[in-house]
């Protein structure tokens, strides 16, 4: 979910109301944040569990994400958006300082996130970033784990943000994992972040040997290109079903094909 796409999100089918986060209702019109209106611009992308648009105030732009607030089959399941919403928010409070991550500036209408705006765009796969890039993200990602914390959605470019300036930004920390307190200190607490960030590490190493490969040199990129067998394991197991899950939202009207990711 990025901060600065250039796509309108907007898909050109018309999925039913269960399937958006808002149901059949956009995002809002404008949000208020400590006094401050901002209107809504642009939508990036709304799917199951959140919307997320583009806005801008007085002299600044600024990203709001709402979580999931339509019921389903008559079934009220906001607290799954206001859930995902507080964990984002605390996992953005446990980055806050780390150069190539967006401030988190507040919440809005009980499930919403605010989040400072980075101009830029989604890492392309086509894309050839400048010669600081990767090194700037190993970083980034290497002050991410050093609290304790790993990313998890790396995976997937789109979070990854070439900045105005040439530099990465992360974006989307719905899903990463932070291990504090008494349950961090324990042996399988330990284990799992260790494979966690080990994930990361694979995944900053896919994108730097696919688009700058001439920054590594032979034995790294050979190390490097073998996945861990726990994320081969998942592919071998999980593709068929995430395969068939896109034939059906196609079906649905909520994708356009079932190739590549969703749009926005």
């Amino acid at each position: 979910m990025a901060h600065s796409r250039k796509s309108t999100g907007v898909s050109k089918t018309n999925p039913p109301g269960w399937l958006r986060a808002l149901g059949h209702r956009d995002l809002p019109s404008k949000v208020t944040l400590n006094g401050e209106t901002f209107i809504h611009i642009q939508t990036y992308k709304h799917d199951f569990f959140a919307g997320t648009g583009l806005y801008e105030g007085a002299g600044r732009k600024v990203v709001v994400k709402i979580g999931r607030q339509a019921p389903i089959m008559g079934i009220p399941v906001s607290f799954i958006g206001l859930v995902l919403m507080k964990r984002e928010s605390r996992m953005l409070r446990a980055v806050a300082g780390c150069e190539g991550v967006p401030e988190c500036l507040g919440t809005v209408l009980r499930t919403g996130l605010v989040r400072a705006y980075v101009p830029g765009r989604p890492l392309g796969r086509e894309d050839r970033p400048g010669d600081e890039f990767f090194p700037r993200l190993e970083k980034l990602l290497g002050e991410i784990h050093s609290r304790n914390m790993a990313y998890v959605d790396l995976e997937k470019r789109e979070n990854v943000l070439v900045g105005d300036d040439g530099m990465p930004h992360l974006i989307d920390f719905q899903i990463s994992w932070k291990f504090d307190g008494w349950l961090g200190r324990t042996w399988p607490a330990r284990w799992m972040l260790g494979v966690l960030q080990q994930s990361d590490r694979y995944h900053l190493m896919k994108h730097w040997r696919r688009l700058r490969p001439d920054q590594l040199d032979e034995a790294t990129f050979q190390r490097t290109g073998k996945a861990p067998f726990w994320i081969a394991w998942h592919r071998r197991v999980f593709r068929p079903f995430t395969l068939l899950r896109r034939r059906v939202l196609v079906w649905l009207g909520a994708r356009e094909t079932a190739h590549g990711r969703s749009p926005g």
